[in-house]
């Protein structure tokens, strides 16, 4: 198969994987679309998406990873908690979801080489995302900033919540920007992701994304300071503007910070700190404590839990806490020991955004944008592949190469 044409049906797979996690459950949208039809779409792209990575990799060549394997691993706390059906059934339809979702991610592994080509994919894939976005703000203002999220960006075509959207706009403007730093793309194709991607992320009011694009990006240019000049360039004006930007707007900045929340609720986290008390209060047998509840919603009492670690500890117990702590120790020690690169600079920027999140939303523990993140980590620390030997030279009956001069007769 042509390697082209192969990179194509890659790019489609982490696409249809990318839709998959989009979730069902957000605003209203402009034409109303029923849930029903919703998750039949993600998890018909899931299905597709492990089809045409197993049609594309039909030897089931794959590269060993840590990563992958860990995150297999979280499996066993998921089916022996949710076979207790405490959730209902719907737990085991998660755990065989999150299981194709692993799997496709292991036929994607053959293309992990420590190159940009995941990143490129994870850019314009949201960059998709956000247009839609964008697109329902302009058809309808009103729907895609109802006062029922307090004037905040949402989905009107397709149901996204503002912190989705503040997501999606934070990674792919972190990565571009790296992309820019180590002369992957020109600074036109990079201001044309970025500049909207900003207004965007502004419009959501999102502080989780922002601090982790701020945090993220820091961390990630740091790495490259002491062999990249743009970097360094970038890291003086980058202060250079925050300094400007704190002392002439200052009091702007703070009020979208607080997004007029009292000080009360913006202490407790916008009420997440009440349900995260009551979840670690109640009371649990060893089972739940080793292996938790079940895959479920992500909420406890009809709340949302909002705590990657939280919501691990609920569904999927100690075990499954221990799991997920591996896999970002593994790929941040990982990222540390690697000699100074743009792939690694990358890296560090999407672990520490995950990390960063992981505070404020859950999703480390089943299929999720934080998994693909995490999953574009990994492909960036991978080894490159070993290059094939070079093919026999073809010779003649003589044994010379064909092509190349008959040594001269004496």
């Amino acid at each position: 198969m042509r390697t082209d044409h192969t990179s194509k049906i890659v790019g489609t797979v982490w696409g249809l994987l990318i839709l998959n996690t989009l979730g069902s459950a957000g605003a209203k949208t402009i034409v109303p679309l029923p849930r029903s039809l919703i998750q039949m779409v993600t998890m018909g792209a899931l299905v597709a998406a492990f089809a045409l990575a197993l049609a594309v990799n039909l030897r089931l060549r794959v590269r060993a990873s840590a990563f992958l394997f860990l995150l297999t691993l979280l499996l066993v706390p998921s089916v022996i908690s949710s076979a207790n059906l405490e959730s209902g059934f719907g737990a085991l339809f998660r755990c065989a979801r999150l299981a194709l979702f692993i799997g496709t991610l292991w036929l994607l592994s053959r293309w992990w080489d420590g190159g940009p080509t995941f990143v490129r994919h994870h850019i314009r894939m949201y960059f998709l995302v956000l247009g839609s976005v964008a697109a329902g703000a302009v058809i309808s203002p009103g729907a895609a900033l109802p006062e029922l999220y307090g004037g905040r960006l949402v989905g009107a075509l397709w149901p996204l919540t503002p912190p989705q959207i503040g997501q999606y706009a934070a990674v792919i403007i972190g990565l571009t920007v790296l992309l820019l730093l180590g002369r992957r793309t020109d600074r036109g194709s990079a201001a044309v992701v970025v500049v909207p991607s900003l207004v965007l992320l502004a419009l959501t009011h999102t502080r989780t994304a922002t601090l982790g694009l701020l945090i993220g990006l820091a961390l990630a240019i740091c790495s490259l300071v002491l062999t990249s000049a743009a970097a360094r360039r970038f890291f003086v004006w980058a202060v250079l503007c925050a300094a400007v930007a704190v002392v002439g707007f200052g009091s702007a900045l703070q009020a979208w910070f607080l997004r007029g929340q009292s000080q009360e609720n913006f202490s407790s986290l916008t009420g997440r700190a009440k349900v995260w008390h009551a979840l670690l209060a109640a009371p649990r047998t060893t089972s739940e404590y080793l292996f938790g509840a079940g895959l479920g919603d992500k909420s406890f009492g009809g709340l949302p839990i909002d705590n990657s670690w939280l919501a691990v500890y609920h569904e999927q117990g100690m075990t499954g806490v221990a799991l997920v702590a591996a896999i970002i120790v593994v790929l941040g020690g990982v990222a540390l020991l690697r000699p100074p690169s743009l792939s690694r600079a990358c890296a560090i920027f999407l672990i520490s955004y995950c990390a960063i999140a992981s505070y404020t939303e859950a999703g480390l523990g089943d299929a999720s944008p934080y998994l693909l993140h995490l999953a574009v980590a990994a492909s960036l620390l991978a080894a490159p592949a070993a290059e094939p030997p070079p093919p026999p030279p073809d010779v003649d009956r003589r044994g010379v190469p064909r092509g190349a001069r008959s040594p001269e007769v004496i």
